[in-house]
């Protein structure tokens, strides 16, 4: 992938204004890629940052990039396991970061599938929804199916 330094160079040649984001959002666009695809290759890492900012670019989902993560089911004001976006975020487990190398990387990621997002590269191909293909949520047999990086296969509805 692209370098940040690189990117930054595109954006000044191309005259795209980046939407403007905080460094509390960047935070949660890291935490979702360490938690669901620091595994991954960078394209899979990319296009899982990227399903995230399709769903702040629609209507159907919240409007910023924790609300998006952290969306979900809850009751009496506690998020209900397993019923959120984003599995890792209502999975019961500590949400710990133990490895600070992923940590970085994931970081700087964030930051860089940000920008490229906005300069016209989606890694998703639109992609609102993704699963691991070792499960079938009842979903994929409506939406259609867009790409499969790694072991995550996306989709648009």
């Amino acid at each position: 992938m692209l370098s940040s330094a690189l990117i930054g160079l595109m954006i000044n040649a191309s005259g795209i204004a980046l939407p403007p984001i905080d460094q509390k959002q960047i935070i949660c666009l890291a935490q979702n890629v360490y938690f669901e695809a620091r595994s991954q290759s960078q394209l899979g890492q990319y296009a899982v940052t990227h399903v995230v900012l399709n769903r702040v670019r629609s209507e159907a989902f919240p409007n910023n990039v924790c609300a998006v993560i952290k969306q979900g089911k809850r009751r009496d004001g506690i998020m209900v396991k397993y019923k959120c976006q984003f599995s890792w975020y209502c999975d019961g487990k500590p949400d710990d970061i133990n490895d600070k190398r992923a940590w970085n990387e994931s970081l700087s990621l964030a930051m860089n599938a940000y920008m490229v997002y906005y300069l016209g590269f989606d890694a998703s191909n639109g992609a609102t929804f993704y699963h691991a293909d070792y499960v079938k949520p009842h979903w994929s047999e409506v939406f259609t199916r867009v790409v499969r990086i790694d072991d995550h296969i996306f989709y648009e509805n």
